[in-house]
């Protein structure tokens, strides 16, 4: 290794290797873009996407919805994409739950 490298330790949780990342080399939030360069894995934070240019405006323009406007049914409860929504930063919410 060089004075530029540092090692990591692998473990498994879940049935899913992990990699215990030392204090340095942290990042915020909770996922990373993940990608193979030939033999190495490459990790990179995921940036904020901003709204694209004059998306609000264009939004503003649409007027309100019509009356006769119905929302769609909320989505089942699935594990995994609950999972992902607690982990988001701001007002956590349960998933309702469906009948």
């Amino acid at each position: 290794m060089n004075k530029n490298e540092d090692r990591a330790a692998l473990f498994t949780t879940g049935g899913s290797q992990a990699v215990r990342l030392p204090k340095e080399y942290r990042f915020e939030g909770s996922a990373v873009r993940i990608r193979r360069a030939g033999r190495a894995v490459v990790l990179e934070p995921l940036e904020k996407t901003a709204w694209p240019e004059g998306y609000w405006e264009r939004l503003d323009a649409l007027g309100p919805l019509p009356d006769d406007f119905t929302a769609p049914e909320p989505l089942p409860p699935t594990p995994h994409r609950d999972a992902v929504l607690r982990g988001l930063p701001g007002k956590r919410r349960r998933p309702k739950k469906h009948r």
